[in-house]
């Protein structure tokens, strides 16, 4: 029962998240895997090691391959160049990782993953706090607005709210 409830909340924070909270959550999701190969590198049975290994970096490289898959070519320009070709290095090094059984490339594409999830949650929370401060800035000048006379209002009446007609 329990872990249903956590697959439904898991299910839901995903239907409810923002496209770069998604992103977030990948990289997120890849670092797990990573760190779960990287630990099955030092299981001493053979069978369960290349088990572990290999199914947590097969999990890592769907994940970065989605990310790289969903890099807009045209409109990124030099960014998404350069982001497809962080992503494939990753992804070749994940390979070398499950081919020796051997952490030290999962080391290096976390490290690399680690920065970059870094960077995009400080983005996402740059822009957030950039929002926030836009909302807050059109709130305080439509309360501004609000309080002001109108044209009606500013001719009818001088000084303390008298009538110009008493």
């Amino acid at each position: 029962m329990n872990k249903n409830l956590t697959n439904s909340y898991k299910s839901s924070a995903i239907q409810s998240a923002s496209r770069g909270q998604i992103i977030l959550i990948l990289y997120d999701g890849a670092l797990k895997f990573m760190q779960m190969a990287e630990d099955g590198c030092l299981l001493q049975n053979t069978r369960e090691r290349a088990e572990t290994v290999h199914n947590n970096l097969v999990k890592t490289q769907n994940i970065i391959a989605e990310l790289q898959s969903s890099l807009d070519m045209q409109a990124g320009g030099k960014f998404s160049e350069t982001m497809f070709n962080i992503y494939d290095f990753m992804i070749r090094q994940l390979q070398e990782a499950n081919m020796s059984k051997n952490s030290a490339p999962i080391k290096i594409a976390r490290k690399l993953l680690k920065e970059i999830r870094d960077a995009w949650e400080e983005m996402l929370k740059k822009n957030s706090d950039e929002a926030a401060a836009t909302a807050a800035a059109n709130k305080e000048a439509a309360n501004i607005s609000d309080s002001m006379p109108t044209d009606n209002e500013s001719d009818t009446k001088i000084g303390g709210g008298l009538n110009a007609s008493a």
